[in-house]
């Protein structure tokens, strides 16, 4: 591989990472200034709702009650801890995840992790608008960056899957004939 071409490679899970905030920030931006707190658009009746929410706690609500203090250091303190193991298993040299599946799936991660992080920083609470529903059922509202991980989630589980990893042992012996 040139020179070029390994730059290339290292940087487009960055670019690919700053279009996902990109799009987070901006779709969260419009929520926020075109809708009151819970209002609701359906989009698909029956099925699919635009809906203002503001979420304090993890993914579907989790640890939305109880000391907002220590929530925040506990979440802002794990999606640091999940910023730096993606950034380094991309960039880090000889890192496992080579193949194409595995470093968009880490790109999306790691944009969708940065998204929600700066919510948690900048407004103490991540702002959530997809609602899928059906009569009384309602899966919890979620946001682009929330999507942008659940798609790198699958994208890395696709490629374990597809792609076993051999043993280290056996890749050692590999590289050393």
């Amino acid at each position: 591989m040139t020179d070029q071409r390994t730059k290339t490679a290292r940087m487009m899970p960055l670019v690919i990472a700053l279009l996902v905030i990109l799009a987070d920030r901006l779709s969260k931006i419009s929520i926020q200034r075109s809708m009151g707190l819970f209002d609701s658009v359906s989009i698909i009746p029956g099925w699919l709702r635009i809906v203002h929410t503001e979420n304090p706690g993890a993914a579907f609500g989790f640890m939305a009650e109880g000391n907002p203090y220590l929530r925040s250091a506990v979440l802002i303190g794990l999606s640091a801890a999940v910023l730096v193991f993606v950034a380094s298993a991309l960039w880090r040299n000889g890192s496992s995840f080579t193949d194409i599946g595995g470093r968009l799936g880490l790109s999306f991660v790691l944009g969708g992790a940065a998204g929600n992080l700066y919510d948690r920083i900048a407004h103490h609470a991540v702002t959530d608008f997809v609602e899928v529903y059906h009569g009384t059922w309602s899966f919890p509202a979620f946001n682009i960056a929330d999507s942008a991980i659940t798609v790198g989630a699958i994208l890395l589980l696709l490629g374990l899957l597809l792609h076993p990893q051999k043993p280290v042992e056996e890749r050692a012996g590999a590289a050393q004939r």
